[in-house]
């Protein structure tokens, strides 16, 4: 089962929800960089191609995780793209070289933002710019409307399902990242040390990992970021793990598709799902 947020101004339904048929365990998977939806007034202002804007992308990493519903959890999907709005940061984490005029900023630039890569970019994955010239400022809130606020309001939505009825949630926010960046680490477990999620979670989820025959990390060089950080309230009942997989195992980097490795991997993450979900479930039944 699945659902779409409300149409927005400049982006209609930039979120879905796929849902569990029955009673939604305490896990809420997510994927907040794997839309491929581009809006042709940003393609028209863009300097990239297509093809080089879809390399920031953490492609497919919806496909990988589409398991997670049959096991009680439901996955929200941003359908925008990374390139436009990158929800894994603050709303107001932004570079103001690139409006005209100069937004006035609530907060300091973060390194991130400074770099290009805030809420709303300034380079692609490869480093390159993404426009030629500055953006109006009123784009900010149109896109900060349009996309990043539903996105956010339906992953806070289903945690607190999930904590109302179990009474903790447990969010596992799913990327993707790079070959060769993890020195040789097939999955980056980032929990920032420690701060966000119990360690009995981060235990059990590399265990399960290790025994599917993928090489695991803790974080580094991925920590996890604002959706990381800003849900992740073991106190209050609610843990934030993010996932990295190597793109190396099931991705076309170059030409952003599936490759041979793409089926084999989906399967051992529905059957890495299912002994994270689906026992925490049978375990909170049984209780």
């Amino acid at each position: 089962m699945s659902s779409t947020a409300p149409a927005s101004e400049g982006f209609p339904d930039p979120v879905t929800v796929m849902r569990p048929a029955g009673a939604p365990g305490r896990f809420v998977f997510a994927s907040p960089h794997s839309g491929r939806e581009y809006p042709g007034g940003f393609l028209k202002r863009s300097s990239l191609p297509l093809r080089l804007l879809r390399r920031s992308e953490d492609a497919h990493v919806d496909a990988l995780f589409a398991a997670a519903p049959a096991q009680g959890a439901p996955l929200v999907l941003a359908r925008f793209p990374r390139a436009y709005v990158d929800v894994n940061r603050e709303p107001d984490e932004l570079d103001p070289a690139m409006f005209e005029p100069r937004p006035e900023l609530a907060g300091l630039p973060t390194h991130r933002a400074s770099a290009g890569l805030g809420v709303i970019p300034r380079i692609a994955a490869d480093g390159r710019a993404i426009y030629s010239g500055p953006l109006p400022e009123a784009e900010i809130g149109a896109r900060i409307t349009a996309c990043y606020r539903p996105y956010h309001a339906a992953l806070a939505a289903e945690i607190e399902t999930a904590r109302a009825l179990h009474g903790e949630a447990v969010l596992i926010d799913c990327h993707s990242m790079p070959s060769g960046t993890a020195r040789g680490a097939d999955v980056v477990l980032g929990d920032r040390f420690g701060a966000s999620c119990s360690r009995e979670l981060i235990a059990d989820a590399e265990a399960a990992f290790r025994a599917l025959g993928l090489k695991v990390a803790r974080n580094r060089p991925y920590a996890g970021g604002r959706t990381t950080e800003h849900y992740g309230r073991p106190a209050a009942g609610v843990h934030a793990l993010q996932v990295e997989i190597s793109r190396g195992l099931y991705l076309d980097e170059l030409n952003v598709e599936p490759s041979s490795g793409f089926g084999p991997l989906k399967t051992l993450i529905s059957e890495w799902i299912s002994a994270l979900a689906g026992e925490g479930r049978a375990a909170l039944a049984a209780e």
